[in-house]
Protein backbone atom coordinates (compact mmCIF):
# COMPACT_ATOMS: atom_id res chain seq x y z
CA UNK A 1 0.00 0.00 0.00
CA UNK A 2 2.96 3.11 0.30
CA UNK A 3 5.09 2.03 -2.78
CA UNK A 4 1.39 2.09 -2.78
CA UNK A 5 0.91 5.53 -1.14
CA UNK A 6 2.24 6.81 -4.41
CA UNK A 7 0.97 10.18 -2.95
CA UNK A 8 3.30 10.35 0.03
CA UNK A 9 0.77 11.87 2.59
CA UNK A 10 -0.19 10.61 6.75
CA UNK A 11 -1.76 11.66 10.26
CA UNK A 12 0.51 10.78 13.17
CA UNK A 13 -1.36 10.79 16.36
CA UNK A 14 -0.32 10.03 19.39
CA UNK A 15 -0.80 6.40 20.74
CA UNK A 16 -1.05 4.81 17.39
CA UNK A 17 1.22 2.45 18.24
CA UNK A 18 -0.06 -1.12 19.07
CA UNK A 19 1.25 -2.08 22.35
CA UNK A 20 4.25 -4.93 22.05
CA UNK A 21 1.78 -7.87 22.71
CA UNK A 22 -0.91 -6.46 19.86
CA UNK A 23 -0.97 -9.67 18.40
CA UNK A 24 -2.01 -11.73 21.54
CA UNK A 25 -4.73 -13.01 23.18
CA UNK A 26 -8.17 -11.45 22.61
CA UNK A 27 -8.93 -8.24 24.10
CA UNK A 28 -12.44 -6.14 24.62
CA UNK A 29 -11.64 -5.03 20.86
CA UNK A 30 -10.42 -8.71 19.48
CA UNK A 31 -13.89 -10.25 20.48
CA UNK A 32 -15.40 -11.13 16.96
CA UNK A 33 -14.69 -13.52 15.79
CA UNK A 34 -12.32 -13.70 13.19
CA UNK A 35 -13.90 -13.88 9.41
CA UNK A 36 -13.74 -17.36 6.79
CA UNK A 37 -11.40 -17.08 3.75
CA UNK A 38 -14.29 -15.72 2.04
CA UNK A 39 -15.11 -13.00 4.33
CA UNK A 40 -12.13 -11.98 4.39
CA UNK A 41 -12.33 -10.93 0.83
CA UNK A 42 -15.52 -9.81 0.52
CA UNK A 43 -14.82 -7.06 3.72
CA UNK A 44 -11.69 -5.84 1.41
CA UNK A 45 -13.82 -6.15 -1.98
CA UNK A 46 -16.10 -3.81 -0.42
CA UNK A 47 -13.90 -0.65 0.63
CA UNK A 48 -12.34 -1.23 -2.39
CA UNK A 49 -15.08 -1.02 -4.97
CA UNK A 50 -15.77 2.22 -2.75
CA UNK A 51 -12.95 3.69 -4.00
CA UNK A 52 -14.09 3.75 -7.76
CA UNK A 53 -17.67 3.79 -6.68
CA UNK A 54 -17.86 6.65 -4.41
CA UNK A 55 -17.51 10.71 -4.90
CA UNK A 56 -15.19 12.30 -2.41
CA UNK A 57 -13.34 14.96 -1.55
CA UNK A 58 -10.71 15.64 0.84
CA UNK A 59 -7.14 15.85 2.58
CA UNK A 60 -5.16 12.50 3.19
CA UNK A 61 -1.88 12.05 5.58
CA UNK A 62 1.12 9.60 5.38
CA UNK A 63 3.21 9.60 8.08
CA UNK A 64 5.95 7.07 8.49
CA UNK A 65 9.65 6.65 9.53
CA UNK A 66 9.73 10.45 10.77
CA UNK A 67 8.03 11.76 7.34
CA UNK A 68 4.73 12.97 7.05
CA UNK A 69 3.61 14.84 4.17
CA UNK A 70 -0.33 15.54 3.05
CA UNK A 71 -2.02 16.13 -0.25
CA UNK A 72 -5.58 17.22 -1.18
CA UNK A 73 -7.63 14.60 -3.07
CA UNK A 74 -10.63 15.00 -5.22
CA UNK A 75 -12.75 11.94 -6.83
CA UNK A 76 -15.48 11.48 -9.16
CA UNK A 77 -17.30 8.75 -10.70
CA UNK A 78 -20.13 9.28 -13.81
CA UNK A 79 -21.13 6.00 -15.52
CA UNK A 80 -18.06 3.52 -15.94
CA UNK A 81 -15.69 7.24 -16.01
CA UNK A 82 -13.41 7.87 -13.25
CA UNK A 83 -11.98 11.12 -12.08
CA UNK A 84 -9.12 11.72 -10.08
CA UNK A 85 -6.95 14.80 -9.07
CA UNK A 86 -4.37 14.84 -6.38
CA UNK A 87 -2.60 17.92 -5.46
CA UNK A 88 0.26 17.88 -2.92
CA UNK A 89 0.83 20.17 0.37
CA UNK A 90 4.22 19.68 1.02
CA UNK A 91 7.61 19.45 -0.37
CA UNK A 92 7.74 19.89 -4.64
CA UNK A 93 4.69 21.28 -5.55
CA UNK A 94 3.14 18.51 -7.55
CA UNK A 95 -0.37 17.58 -9.45
CA UNK A 96 -1.90 14.45 -10.99
CA UNK A 97 -4.71 14.33 -12.69
CA UNK A 98 -6.50 11.00 -13.90
CA UNK A 99 -9.03 10.02 -16.09
CA UNK A 100 -9.47 6.33 -15.91
CA UNK A 101 -6.21 4.78 -17.02
CA UNK A 102 -4.74 7.87 -18.52
CA UNK A 103 -2.58 9.99 -15.96
CA UNK A 104 -0.96 13.47 -16.18
CA UNK A 105 1.77 14.57 -13.25
CA UNK A 106 2.58 17.89 -13.28
CA UNK A 107 5.51 19.69 -11.84
CA UNK A 108 5.06 22.98 -11.77
CA UNK A 109 8.42 24.01 -10.41
CA UNK A 110 10.30 22.63 -13.75
CA UNK A 111 7.26 22.98 -16.19
CA UNK A 112 7.41 19.50 -16.83
CA UNK A 113 4.03 17.22 -17.53
CA UNK A 114 4.60 13.66 -17.04
CA UNK A 115 1.58 11.80 -19.64
CA UNK A 116 1.40 7.63 -19.03
CA UNK A 117 -1.00 4.82 -18.83
CA UNK A 118 -1.65 3.28 -15.36
CA UNK A 119 -3.21 0.43 -13.81
CA UNK A 120 -6.24 1.98 -12.12
CA UNK A 121 -6.58 1.90 -7.83
CA UNK A 122 -3.43 0.83 -6.54
CA UNK A 123 -2.85 3.36 -3.60
CA UNK A 124 -5.01 4.44 -1.11
CA UNK A 125 -7.82 4.81 -0.63
CA UNK A 126 -8.33 1.67 -2.98
CA UNK A 127 -7.08 -1.08 -1.62
CA UNK A 128 -6.51 -4.83 -2.96
CA UNK A 129 -4.23 -5.73 -5.87
CA UNK A 130 -3.75 -8.22 -8.67
CA UNK A 131 -3.92 -11.63 -6.60
CA UNK A 132 -7.02 -10.35 -4.55
CA UNK A 133 -8.71 -13.64 -5.27
CA UNK A 134 -6.63 -15.69 -2.92
CA UNK A 135 -6.03 -12.90 -0.22
CA UNK A 136 -7.88 -14.84 2.48
CA UNK A 137 -4.83 -17.77 1.94
CA UNK A 138 -2.59 -15.28 3.81
CA UNK A 139 -4.26 -13.18 5.54
CA UNK A 140 -6.29 -13.47 8.38
CA UNK A 141 -9.55 -10.85 9.59
CA UNK A 142 -10.84 -9.93 12.58
CA UNK A 143 -13.53 -7.53 13.07
CA UNK A 144 -13.22 -5.10 16.38
CA UNK A 145 -15.16 -2.50 17.80
CA UNK A 146 -16.13 0.34 15.57
CA UNK A 147 -14.82 4.20 15.96
CA UNK A 148 -14.70 7.50 14.45
CA UNK A 149 -12.13 8.52 11.52
CA UNK A 150 -12.68 12.47 10.64
CA UNK A 151 -15.89 12.58 12.21
CA UNK A 152 -17.56 9.84 10.25
CA UNK A 153 -18.53 6.35 12.20
CA UNK A 154 -16.22 3.38 10.79
CA UNK A 155 -15.87 -0.28 10.92
CA UNK A 156 -12.57 -1.40 12.30
CA UNK A 157 -10.80 -4.56 10.92
CA UNK A 158 -7.69 -6.27 11.83
CA UNK A 159 -6.01 -7.84 9.04
CA UNK A 160 -3.16 -10.22 10.52
CA UNK A 161 -0.24 -11.63 8.04
CA UNK A 162 -0.55 -15.32 8.29
CA UNK A 163 3.33 -16.12 7.97
CA UNK A 164 6.38 -13.45 8.43
CA UNK A 165 6.93 -12.43 4.36
CA UNK A 166 4.26 -10.11 4.75
CA UNK A 167 2.66 -6.66 7.08
CA UNK A 168 -0.07 -6.67 8.79
CA UNK A 169 -2.78 -4.06 8.49
CA UNK A 170 -5.54 -1.87 10.94
CA UNK A 171 -8.22 -0.63 8.60
CA UNK A 172 -10.92 1.91 9.08
CA UNK A 173 -14.02 1.71 6.72
CA UNK A 174 -16.81 4.05 6.51
CA UNK A 175 -19.77 2.34 7.78
CA UNK A 176 -22.24 3.77 5.21
CA UNK A 177 -20.11 4.05 2.21
CA UNK A 178 -17.28 1.15 2.50
CA UNK A 179 -14.80 3.67 2.09
CA UNK A 180 -11.24 3.73 3.35
CA UNK A 181 -10.70 6.50 5.65
CA UNK A 182 -8.06 5.02 7.57
CA UNK A 183 -5.01 1.95 7.11
CA UNK A 184 -2.48 1.53 8.94
CA UNK A 185 0.47 -0.96 8.10
CA UNK A 186 1.64 -3.20 11.24
CA UNK A 187 4.85 -4.75 11.94
CA UNK A 188 5.67 -8.43 13.36
CA UNK A 189 5.08 -7.15 17.20
CA UNK A 190 1.41 -4.91 15.95
CA UNK A 191 3.92 -1.65 16.11
CA UNK A 192 2.21 1.02 13.38
CA UNK A 193 5.27 1.57 10.87
CA UNK A 194 3.03 3.75 8.14
CA UNK A 195 -0.40 4.88 8.39
CA UNK A 196 -2.47 6.60 5.46
CA UNK A 197 -5.42 8.51 6.33
CA UNK A 198 -8.35 11.57 5.44
CA UNK A 199 -7.69 14.04 8.20
CA UNK A 200 -11.42 15.83 6.72
CA UNK A 201 -13.18 14.27 4.01
CA UNK A 202 -16.87 15.12 1.88
CA UNK A 203 -17.98 11.49 0.49
CA UNK A 204 -21.13 11.20 -1.75
CA UNK A 205 -20.02 15.05 -3.23
CA UNK A 206 -21.43 16.50 -6.35
CA UNK A 207 -19.05 14.91 -9.44
CA UNK A 208 -17.01 17.75 -11.28
CA UNK A 209 -15.32 16.05 -14.03
CA UNK A 210 -14.31 18.96 -15.88
CA UNK A 211 -12.20 19.89 -13.00
CA UNK A 212 -9.80 17.78 -13.98
CA UNK A 213 -10.40 17.25 -17.74
CA UNK A 214 -9.68 21.13 -18.31
CA UNK A 215 -6.85 20.59 -15.99
CA UNK A 216 -5.22 17.76 -18.38
CA UNK A 217 -5.46 19.91 -21.44
CA UNK A 218 -3.34 22.84 -19.50
CA UNK A 219 0.23 22.17 -21.20
CA UNK A 220 0.75 25.00 -23.08
CA UNK A 221 3.97 25.53 -21.54
CA UNK A 222 5.21 22.70 -20.55
CA UNK A 223 7.92 20.29 -21.50
CA UNK A 224 5.41 16.75 -22.00
CA UNK A 225 7.17 13.13 -21.56
CA UNK A 226 5.69 10.37 -22.57
CA UNK A 227 7.54 7.46 -20.43
CA UNK A 228 7.73 4.45 -22.74
CA UNK A 229 6.85 0.73 -21.23
CA UNK A 230 6.80 -2.05 -23.68
CA UNK A 231 5.60 -5.48 -22.02
CA UNK A 232 8.05 -8.57 -21.59
CA UNK A 233 8.92 -11.59 -19.36
CA UNK A 234 12.15 -11.59 -17.08
CA UNK A 235 12.69 -15.10 -19.59
CA UNK A 236 12.25 -13.23 -22.86
CA UNK A 237 15.08 -10.78 -21.08
CA UNK A 238 17.60 -13.57 -20.24
CA UNK A 239 16.30 -13.84 -16.33
CA UNK A 240 14.67 -16.58 -13.74
CA UNK A 241 13.54 -16.07 -10.60
CA UNK A 242 13.84 -19.49 -8.96
CA UNK A 243 11.69 -18.75 -5.99
CA UNK A 244 8.85 -15.92 -4.95
CA UNK A 245 7.83 -15.37 -1.36
CA UNK A 246 4.79 -18.13 -1.11
CA UNK A 247 1.28 -16.00 -1.63
CA UNK A 248 3.44 -13.71 -4.40
CA UNK A 249 2.67 -13.79 -8.36
CA UNK A 250 4.36 -11.75 -10.84
CA UNK A 251 1.66 -9.55 -12.80
CA UNK A 252 3.33 -7.61 -14.64
CA UNK A 253 7.23 -7.58 -16.49
CA UNK A 254 7.87 -4.42 -18.55
CA UNK A 255 10.84 -2.31 -19.60
CA UNK A 256 10.41 0.81 -19.26
CA UNK A 257 12.00 4.90 -18.96
CA UNK A 258 13.49 6.00 -15.58
CA UNK A 259 11.27 8.80 -14.92
CA UNK A 260 12.80 11.28 -12.52
CA UNK A 261 10.35 14.07 -13.74
CA UNK A 262 10.38 16.04 -10.75
CA UNK A 263 14.22 16.49 -10.51
CA UNK A 264 15.68 15.27 -14.42
CA UNK A 265 14.00 15.69 -17.91
CA UNK A 266 13.45 12.38 -19.00
CA UNK A 267 14.00 11.40 -22.62
CA UNK A 268 13.77 9.05 -25.14
CA UNK A 269 17.61 8.17 -24.52
CA UNK A 270 16.81 7.72 -20.85
CA UNK A 271 17.81 5.07 -19.30
CA UNK A 272 15.83 1.46 -19.67
CA UNK A 273 15.07 -0.37 -16.70
CA UNK A 274 13.77 -4.14 -16.72
CA UNK A 275 10.30 -4.15 -13.54
CA UNK A 276 8.52 -7.32 -12.50
CA UNK A 277 5.72 -6.49 -10.26
CA UNK A 278 4.56 -9.37 -8.00
CA UNK A 279 1.54 -9.14 -5.26
CA UNK A 280 0.10 -11.22 -3.25
CA UNK A 281 -3.70 -9.40 -3.71
CA UNK A 282 -2.42 -6.92 -0.33
CA UNK A 283 0.70 -5.54 -1.25
CA UNK A 284 3.22 -5.76 -4.05
CA UNK A 285 6.95 -6.77 -4.61
CA UNK A 286 8.51 -4.21 -7.58
CA UNK A 287 11.93 -5.67 -8.60
CA UNK A 288 14.24 -3.25 -11.32
CA UNK A 289 17.13 -4.67 -13.26
CA UNK A 290 19.17 -2.24 -15.01
CA UNK A 291 23.31 -2.57 -16.21
CA UNK A 292 25.73 -1.63 -13.65
CA UNK A 293 27.54 1.65 -13.26
CA UNK A 294 29.87 2.73 -11.05
CA UNK A 295 27.67 5.11 -9.49
CA UNK A 296 25.70 2.50 -8.05
CA UNK A 297 26.24 1.95 -4.29
CA UNK A 298 24.55 -1.29 -2.23
CA UNK A 299 21.87 0.35 -0.38
CA UNK A 300 19.07 -1.27 2.73
CA UNK A 301 16.67 1.26 3.39
CA UNK A 302 13.26 1.62 5.24
CA UNK A 303 11.09 4.30 5.50
CA UNK A 304 8.07 3.70 6.89
CA UNK A 305 6.70 0.59 5.86
CA UNK A 306 8.87 0.28 2.47
CA UNK A 307 11.96 -1.25 2.27
CA UNK A 308 14.89 -1.27 -0.45
CA UNK A 309 17.29 -3.46 -1.09
CA UNK A 310 19.73 -2.82 -4.08
CA UNK A 311 22.85 -4.57 -5.02
CA UNK A 312 24.89 -5.71 -7.85
CA UNK A 313 25.12 -9.02 -9.65
CA UNK A 314 27.99 -9.33 -11.87
CA UNK A 315 27.03 -6.59 -14.77
CA UNK A 316 23.70 -5.94 -13.34
CA UNK A 317 22.08 -3.81 -10.77
CA UNK A 318 18.87 -5.44 -8.82
CA UNK A 319 16.91 -2.84 -6.77
CA UNK A 320 13.96 -4.78 -4.83
CA UNK A 321 11.34 -2.61 -3.15
CA UNK A 322 7.74 -3.15 -1.77
CA UNK A 323 6.01 -2.71 1.85
CA UNK A 324 6.73 -5.77 2.95
CA UNK A 325 9.64 -7.01 5.43
CA UNK A 326 13.52 -6.82 4.54
CA UNK A 327 14.10 -11.17 4.48
CA UNK A 328 11.29 -11.04 2.02
CA UNK A 329 12.80 -8.68 -0.30
CA UNK A 330 16.27 -10.77 0.33
CA UNK A 331 14.65 -13.77 -1.10
CA UNK A 332 13.72 -11.78 -4.11
CA UNK A 333 16.94 -10.56 -4.86
CA UNK A 334 18.79 -13.94 -3.92
CA UNK A 335 16.66 -15.89 -5.73
CA UNK A 336 17.41 -13.74 -9.20
CA UNK A 337 19.94 -15.78 -11.61
CA UNK A 338 20.59 -14.71 -15.25
CA UNK A 339 20.32 -17.35 -17.68
CA UNK A 340 24.03 -18.35 -19.44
Amino acid sequence: MTARATYLSTLICAGLALAPNAWGGETAKDSHPAAQAKDVRGWLMRIHDAASRRNFQGTFVVSGGGNVASARMSHFCEGSNQYERIESLDGKARNVFRHNDVVHTIWPASRVAVVEQRDLLTSFPALLQAGADSVGDWYDLRQQDDERVAGHAANVLLVRAKDAHRYGYRLWSDKASGLLLRADVLGARGEVLETSAFSDISIGVRPQPESVLQAMKKLDGYRVLRPVMSPTSLEAEGWTIRQVAPGFRQVRCVNRDMDNAGDVAVTGGAQRVLQAIFADGMTYVSLFIEPYKDVHRPLHAAVGATQTLSMRQGDWWITVIGDVPAATLQLFASSLERRK
